[in-house]
């Protein structure tokens, strides 16, 4: 399942603080592995030429990492047999793209072993993946990240708001990680691309109150298209693309269906209800003004949290922590 969930924030690490972009720097292997963004940005755009879903699928990733822990790499970590590890949480089942991360880090390792961390190549490879599309960089990544030591899947579930969250309960987490509304209204724009499950909002179809009643704030012509894709509550398999016509297409669609209450998940509904992300949602309507602000909301996310200096490690395998 290609979804793209946005995340609350973890609240031990809102005690810590959010650490900013000023820790991170532009081309922080230019010394000790002056190939390496090249490496990550050929293997992962070879790969995207041939599977159009795996942008949705590493910047759900990226994500997911980032909102657990801070980006430290700590969602590709498998489980041992004395650790249930994040990438098995319920709410990461669903993941995909983990082979893309492990094969350049392979490469890496191969040309400047012990140098780049796992958190950095996630970092780059989502935003290499997205610009696959536009053959330019979408947002500017600063690279210095270390990788975490410390997986667990038993902080993921309350760190990963539920996709029926109200707008108060998901601004609450983007605040107490240092990001704005804005950036919940901008962030949320990921949903361009990428499926969601049907389990995650056929309650809006079928059962939206507990009466058997349909969501009124979904548009009634997409709700009839989505009861042809979604038969029942308890269909579990089925998919169906986050942005109506335009799924593998990173635009601006999504805030002009939002709009239109063609939204698929509560939580993208909730943008609608609140006077100032309304506004946001209204000023997103067209692919250049996203693009801009995208750039700037995604350098802020991808900061939080960040191990720099001596914090950390960086893995030889990023599935591993090292012995």
């Amino acid at each position: 399942m290609k979804t793209y969930f946005i995340f609350a924030c973890v609240v031990a690490l809102t005690v810590a603080g959010v650490c900013q972009a000023g820790v991170l720097r532009k081309n922080f292997y230019s010394n000790s592995c002056p190939s390496a963004e090249a490496i990550v940005k050929n293997i992962t755009q070879t790969l995207v030429a041939s599977d159009p879903g795996l942008p949705a699928d590493l910047l759900r990733m990226h994500f997911h990492d980032c909102f657990v822990r801070g980006c430290d790499g700590s969602v590709l970590i498998t489980s041992t047999a004395n650790n249930i590890a994040e990438k098995d949480s319920i709410p990461n089942l669903s993941l995909e793209g983990f082979d893309v991360i492990d094969e350049i880090k392979t490469e890496l390792e191969s040309k400047c072993a012990g140098k780049v961390s796992c958190a950095d190549i996630l970092a780059l490879a989502a935003r290499d993946a997205v610009s696959f599309q536009f053959q330019k960089p979408m947002w500017e990544v600063l690279t210095g990240r270390r990788d975490g030591k410390v997986s667990l899947a038993s902080e993921v579930l309350a760190n990963i708001p539920s996709p029926f969250f109200n707008f108060s309960t998901l601004l609450k987490g983007f605040q107490s990680k240092g990001l704005t509304v804005h950036d919940l209204v901008v962030l949320s724009g990921a949903h361009t691309i990428g499926h969601g499950n049907c389990i995650l909002f056929s309650n809006r179809l079928y059962n939206f109150t507990g009466k058997g009643d349909q969501d009124p704030s979904l548009d009634p012509t997409y709700a009839a298209f989505l009861k042809t894709k979604c038969k029942s509550l308890s269909d579990t398999t089925t998919t169906v693309g986050m942005d109506p016509d335009s799924s593998t297409n990173f635009d601006a669609s999504y805030y002009v269906n939002l709009k239109h209450k063609k939204g698929l998940f509560q939580s993208d509904a909730a943008l609608l209800t609140n006077r100032i992300s309304n506004k946001i949602v209204g000023e997103l309507q067209k692919s250049t003004d996203f693009f801009k602000e995208f750039a700037q909301s995604m350098k802020r996310m991808g900061a939080i949290g960040v191990l720099t200096g001596n914090s950390g490690e960086i893995r030889k395998t990023c599935g591993v922590i090292n012995s």
